[in-house]
C-alpha cells in the first residue's frame, strides 16, 4: 500500500491549480475538460483538486467545504521547501491568508501556515533533518 493521491474539494479547480502554480511554482499536470478535476506535478504523490460539484456526485450531501468554513479543516497539505520565508511571502502575494508566520521549531524545522484562497490549509516547512 502507498499513498497515491491527496484530493482537495474546491469551488474552482482551475483557480486552485493557478494559485499553487503562481505561489509555489507547481506545474499543472492535468486538468479535465469539464474543469471538475485537476492535478499538479508534485512528485511521487499527486496533489489533486476536485470540484464541489464532483463531491456532491460522489457523496450524498456533498463534502464539508473548506472555502465556506470560518476555521481551517482538520487536515493540511504540507509542502517542503528550503526557503519557507520566500514561499510564505509568495503565498500571501497570490491571495493566501496568513495563519502562522514562519518560525523555527525546537527540533530545527522552520514552518508556517497559510490558508489558500480556496480554503485549503497549507503548511510550508523545511524538510525534516534539513
Amino acid at each position: 500500500m502507498k499513498l497515491g493521491y491527496t484530493i482537495a474539494y474546491v469551488p474552482d479547480v482551475a483557480a486552485s491549480l493557478a494559485f499553487f502554480g503562481d505561489a509555489f511554482g507547481l506545474k499543472t499536470r492535468f486538468l479535465h475538460d469539464s474543469g471538475s478535476y485537476g492535478e499538479l506535478e508534485t512528485g511521487e504523490t499527486t496533489l489533486s483538486f476536485a470540484s464541489h460539484a464532483l463531491g456532491d456526485l460522489n457523496f450524498p450531501g456533498g463534502v464539508v467545504r473548506a472555502s465556506e468554513s470560518a476555521r481551517p479543516l482538520g487536515m493540511e497539505i504540507a509542502l517542503t521547501t528550503p526557503d519557507v520565508e520566500a514561499a510564505h511571502a509568495s503565498a500571501l502575494k497570490h491571495g493566501a491568508t496568513e495563519l502562522a508566520a514562519p518560525k523555527t521549531k525546537p527540533w530545527g524545522q522552520t514552518v508556517s501556515w497559510v490558508r489558500a484562497p480556496d480554503g485549503t490549509l497549507v503548511e510550508l516547512c523545511t524538510p525534516m533533518g534539513g
